[in-house]
């Protein structure tokens, strides 16, 4: 496995894997992401008294209470200990040989913006955004979110091709995602 430099990730650009993306997001290894025009804010289950927390299941895979937000007209203010999803405004379509993994932008992360580690990008993943989970770690400060922040990089590994029937684009849950999704149930 290869990690892709800057000429490799200008083709692969031209190639479109991911788009758009300005000249100035290509970096010597990695292409800085922005936050797109949706996210989804953790809400309270309305059913529920006040006082009482929702149970989630992993294995059922239950999606949180969510409240959807625009971003692209003014800010949302993610307070103290508060959990998002959001997305990327570019979008990725990955061939079979090439597989991605976000990480936060360290500018962003000195904030006290964090994301939880659910950064892999496999082979055939295509036609999606990538979903971010954000949350704000610090006690005093409100992170500001806006569509069209430089909010994280993505690396790129070449590898072999994986079979097409092992390749997310047959595997995987959230293909064609344009925007923030929430946990789906599994199809498998």
């Amino acid at each position: 496995m290869s990690l892709l430099s800057y000429i490799a990730l200008r083709r692969e650009i031209q190639n479109k894997v991911v788009r758009p993306v300005p000249d100035a997001n290509v970096n010597a290894s990695s292409i800085d992401v922005r936050l797109g025009a949706k996210l989804l804010a953790e809400t309270r289950d309305p059913k529920l008294p006040d006082d009482e927390l929702t149970v989630l299941e992993l294995g059922q895979r239950e999606p949180l209470f969510t409240e959807e937000f625009d971003i692209t007209a003014e800010p949302f203010l993610l307070y103290p200990g508060c959990f998002v999803l959001a997305h990327t405004l570019e979008e990725f379509d990955l061939p079979l040989h090439l597989s991605a993994e976000f990480r936060l932008k360290s500018s962003v992360a000195r904030m006290g913006l964090g994301h939880a580690l659910a950064v892999w990008c496999d082979p055939g993943w295509t036609g999606s955004t990538l979903t971010l989970e954000l949350h704000n770690l610090t006690r005093e400060h409100v992170i500001s979110l806006r569509a069209g922040d430089k909010v994280g990089q993505v690396v790129f590994h070449r590898h072999d091709p994986v079979p097409r029937e092992r390749s997310y684009a047959i595997r995987g849950h959230y293909n064609g995602d344009k925007t923030a999704t929430a946990t789906k149930p599994e199809t498998r």
